[in-house]
């Protein structure tokens, strides 16, 4: 195999051992069918079940396959940026090893990206074998990252998606410790495409985008690329003090007017402290956010730590 070859698969994995032979074998035939030089590099995100063994496996039986081992686990979408480093062709491509995004549609990338586009996302025109909630989860996702995000995602799209080399080289520039890919790949502003596709269900397995993580994923966009928050407090603090001084100046028309009430006292002054309080805490959460992302930053620890690496001319 050439050492570039002219096109990049890039695969995180984490505890995908029932369907990764099976993930192997379309991406080898839809790879093969586009008749140009290729490698696939799978990512093991500190997977506790079978996959590395799978993976070693397939690798033995496959040169063009790479392998990097993730020192435990680091979250997918540093996975990601683990394999787009390490990748060497001219377009990189990214996608789960579920099966849900097929890889045959890698052939509709590169004819998008060969007509001049060096970002190209892959769109789900179709959610199948999806439960309900889900499916308005996901929706509810993409509307809600693109209300307070000051950089637009094309909805319903993923990670899935081609980067030209020119486009890999900026999005490797930028080092921020929460990664929150698709939306890093959407503020570099290089010429973009679209290509859509049908969601098929997940070969075997767990989702590892429960609720709770599709909110933190969300959080990351918001608080990397947008101050709205911030912003949102400054009028959240505004409001509180409206109420607040409405509530004073409706305690003194009570008492010139003869209506004052001891027990009606006692509950705007326990409601003003509990809206104070409340607007306090929140503002503090908010604050804390962004104060915990700038305290990672600034520590310029490793974004990843590699534990083996297979395939690699250079074992280091």
């Amino acid at each position: 195999m050439p050492l570039t070859p002219r096109h990049s698969v890039v695969v995180p994995v984490c505890n995908e051992a029932e369907v990764l032979e099976a993930f192997h074998t379309r991406c080898t035939s839809a790879m093969q069918a586009i008749g140009e030089d290729y490698e696939i590099l799978y990512v093991d995100d500190g997977s506790r079940d079978a996959s590395w063994e799978i993976l070693v496996r397939l690798a033995q039986g496959d040169s063009r396959v790479r392998l990097l081992r993730l020192s435990r686990n680091f979250g997918h979408q540093v996975a990601i940026s683990a394999g787009i480093e390490s990748a060497r062709g001219d377009t990189v491509t990214t996608l789960d090893a579920d099966l849900q995004d097929p890889p045959e549609v890698i052939a509709d990338l590169v004819a998008a990206w060969r007509e001049g586009a060096d970002v190209v996302c892959a769109v789900r025109q179709e959610r199948r074998g999806e439960p309900w909630f889900k499916r308005v989860s996901a929706s509810a996702f993409y509307s809600f990252v693109n209300l307070f995000s000051d950089i637009p995602l094309p909805a319903q799209a993923g990670d899935f998606r081609l980067l030209s080399r020119q486009a890999v080289t900026a999005l490797l520039a930028m080092p921020e410790q929460h990664r929150y890919v698709r939306g890093m790949v959407a503020w570099l502003g290089h010429e973009a495409a679209t290509v859509g596709y049908s969601r098929e269900p997940r070969a075997a397995g767990q989702t590892k985008y429960p609720l709770s993580r599709m909110l933190s994923l969300a959080s990351d966009g918001i608080l990397a690329f947008s101050t709205l928050p911030l912003r949102a407090v400054t009028w959240v603090g505004l409001g509180v003090t409206g109420c607040a001084l409405a509530m004073g100046l409706r305690l003194v028309w009570a008492h010139l007017v003869g209506q004052r009430s001891l027990t009606w006292d006692a509950a705007s002054l326990a409601a003003l402290i509990l809206l104070l309080a409340g607007a306090q805490f929140v503002t503090l959460g908010i604050l804390g956010q962004y104060l915990g992302r700038i305290y990672s930053e600034v520590r310029h620890r490793p974004l990843y730590l590699v534990r083996d690496r297979r395939g690699f001319e250079d074992p280091t």
